[in-house]
């Protein structure tokens, strides 16, 4: 069976190939457009670069550790490097391909929209079908090289660690560069966004790409790798002696790629409706997963004989189709549910973001208090689905039901980060029509594009979340068995116990201390692109008379610099929180920071990422709806957007690996803590 996951995951990325030449091939407009092209082409590759360089020494020492750690076993620091590697390269031919395809948007609006929605979704689409192929191709060509689950949890370590490197240090970037251009540019200065004699102008825009592109692609590719460790890993607990069974998320992967791929032929703009165009994709691939899941379940592990079940008892062909099965309805159920709950929250068109709008009639102060409520409030209506989803799938078939159920999430991930990717292509076709003074009716093209990229980018960042939140349960009763396994005895996690109390607590503490720091350094590395846009606008005399040019590059070095020393305290905090909690409270306090850091990381992230969304399109409705570029109730709506900025795109989505990376650290130190 593991072949036809390798198949499937070559396939993706031929896939992803393919497409990459049919974005490249479309013209890429006239030598402005070009020219600015090339500036957030070199910018974002030199931030890469940088990054990466930095990344590689935090990855060898982590590799060596873990080779000293565990010398009986170097596979899972071979693991490690892989994940780490894998990952890493799925962010960059993603973003490659990003930053040259938003050019060829632009110029195909010239042509109309649905033009310019063909070139975008299918710039977008390479990056979810090169991080789908990857992923499943690592897992599952690490397991076939190792047949070591255990090391394993060393590759999703890897894949974990520089997610965490690159949502936060790219959600830094992008943030930091937004957030002082806006204040300079559009509130002080006046000009529009996207005006090329703003300083920033340039690292605002590689910051689309580095933070929702390169960053993105990093988180999904470890969320979507730890899930299909984490559910094998479980399924060698239960089914130890069943290798098909340990081997049925890999399968259940290969046939969603399938089913994905056929899904993006789908996606054609009928009409004006561009997110129901995107939507038609991601039914069609939930759709026919079900039914390959289906196919698969009956033709290939139906025979599995009843005895060989070994949770709950009963008829194991009937559990095996049937209620395996549902789980597995269940995942593809919760993913949609969530893209509907979230595009509630953060599309122009519902109540939520009108409301926050609305506010803004009364300034900024209403504005900041209206988007922190509905931030809020965005978190009941995900949790309910991710706790019924869990219960239902835990009552269906036990806690591997709950592992499949997260699985079915991520399977779909391929066209889930295309409809993504796509959000950040738009953003940055918007900004070179503007930057190239290009007629309004192009611009009337790519607004709406944007505007809707901003709510799938939120659509993404929700199902992430969702997905970890299974993930991480998956990996919390994987630690719990691990560590009675390797003890002998059975582990129990009670409140009435004051260590797991303390170890809840702590580990509660964690993701509002991260996105603290988070958000602390977007706010110092804004105030100093503030400061040097000031000073230019002071000192080079013609900037806004256009006969003098800015100075892009000082913008673009000082995010640069600051997103690669920022990322590196939080990321230690989140490395060394679990072990220092394990190695001095125990095993048990260990299993309450676990849980601790999953209930209330789901709940800061929803928050974030669904309050920022809710805060940037309230100022889109705004400016196409509601008054327009200018007023005083814009820029109400645009400090609302500034404080939303971070939320959304750096501390929200950021938390979303820190809260698997802290479970996967714990499986490893179970040999350690007993």
């Amino acid at each position: 069976m593991l072949i036809f996951p390798i198949i499937a995951s070559l396939l993706s990325i031929a896939y992803a190939a393919f497409l990459t030449w049919q974005v490249l091939k479309q013209p890429k407009g006239d030598p402005q457009m070009q020219e600015i092209s090339r500036a957030i082409q070199e910018g974002a590759s030199a931030y890469l670069k940088r990054q990466y360089r930095t990344v590689a020494i935090v990855a060898v020492l982590v590799f060596v550790a873990l080779l000293l750690l565990f010398q009986d076993n170097p596979w899972i620091a071979v693991g490690f490097l892989v994940g780490a590697v894998a990952s890493a390269l799925a962010g960059f031919l993603g973003m490659m391909v990003a930053v040259r395809a938003n050019v060829r948007v632009t110029e195909a609006a010239k042509g109309g929209l649905a033009k310019a929605f063909s070139v975008a979704f299918k710039g977008g689409a390479v990056t979810g079908f090169f991080v789908v192929g990857l992923a499943l191709l690592a897992v599952s060509g690490f397991y076939i090289l190792t047949n070591d689950l255990t090391a394993l949890i060393g590759l999703g370590f890897g894949g974990s660690l520089i997610s965490v490197f690159a949502r936060l240090g790219g959600g830094i970037y992008t943030k930091a560069a937004d957030v002082g251009a806006d204040i300079v540019g559009k509130v002080e200065a006046g000009i529009p966004e996207d005006d090329l004699r703003n300083p920033a102008v340039i690292a605002d825009n590689v910051g689309d790409n580095v933070g929702d592109d390169a960053g993105m692609a990093a988180d999904l590719f470890e969320t979507y790798a730890v899930t299909m460790v984490a559910a094998m890993f479980l399924s060698s607990l239960f089914f130890s002696s069943i290798s098909a069974v340990i081997e049925l998320p890999l399968v259940l992967g290969g046939v969603a790629i399938l089913a994905s791929i056929i899904g993006s032929f789908t996606v054609r703009l009928r009409g004006n409706s561009i997110m129901k165009a995107l939507y038609v994709g991601l039914i069609v691939s939930g759709i026919l997963s079900l039914a390959g899941f289906y196919f698969v379940l009956g033709r290939y592990y139906a025979p599995i004989d009843a005895i060989d079940y070994a949770v709950e008892g009963g008829d194991g062909s009937m559990i095996i189709v049937g209620d395996w099965f549902v789980t597995l309805l269940l995942g593809v159920g919760i993913t949609l549910a969530m893209v509907v709950i979230t595009e509630y929250y953060t599309s122009k068109k519902f109540r939520p973001v009108k409301t926050i709008a609305n506010a803004s009639k009364t300034g900024s102060g209403t504005n900041v208090i209206m988007g922190l409520a509905m931030g809020m409030e965005a978190t009941t209506a995900p949790i309910i689905v991710i706790v019924a989803g869990a219960l239902l799938a835990y009552g269906f078939a036990g806690l591997y039901g709950v592992a499949l159920a997260a699985v079915a999430m991520l399977s779909l991930a391929g066209i889930v980060i295309a409809i993504d990717a796509f959000g950040p292509i738009t953003d940055n076709a918007g900004g070179i029509a503007e930057m190239a003074n290009l007629p309004e009716s192009v611009r009337n093209i790519t607004d709406p594009l944007d505007a809707v990229g901003n709510t799938t980018k939120a659509v993404t960042k929700a199902y992430a979340i969702a997905s970890a939140g299974l993930a991480a349960l998956v990996l919390f009763v994987s630690y719990t068995q691990e560590l009675s396994n390797v003890a002998g005895r059975t582990f129990i996690f009670e409140l009435g116990d004051p260590k797991v109390l303390a170890g809840l607590l702590l580990g509660a503490a964690l993701p509002y201390l991260f996105g603290s720091i988070a958000m602390r350094a977007v706010g110092k590395s804004a105030g100093a692109v503030v400061e040097e846009v000031r000073r230019q606008f002071r000192e080079i005399t013609g900037i806004m008379d256009r006969t003098a040019k800015p100075d892009y590059g000082a913008a673009v070095d000082i995010v640069t610099k600051a997103a690669i020393k920022e990322m590196i305290l939080p990321t230690a905090i989140v490395v060394a929180a679990p072990i220092a909690v394990g190695w001095f409270l125990g095993p048990e306090a260990l299993g309450g920071f676990l849980m601790g850091t999953i209930i209330t990381g789901l709940f800061v992230a929803i928050s974030m990422t669904s309050g920022g969304a809710a805060w940037d399109n309230a100022k889109k409705y705004i400016e196409s709806d509601l008054g327009g570029k200018g007023t005083d109730i814009h820029k109400a709506a645009v400090t609302g957007d500034t404080v939303g900025d971070p939320y959304k795109d750096t501390a929200g989505p950021a938390i979303n690996p820190v809260i698997k990376v802290v479970n996967i650290i714990a499986i490893l130190l179970t040999r350690f803590l007993v």
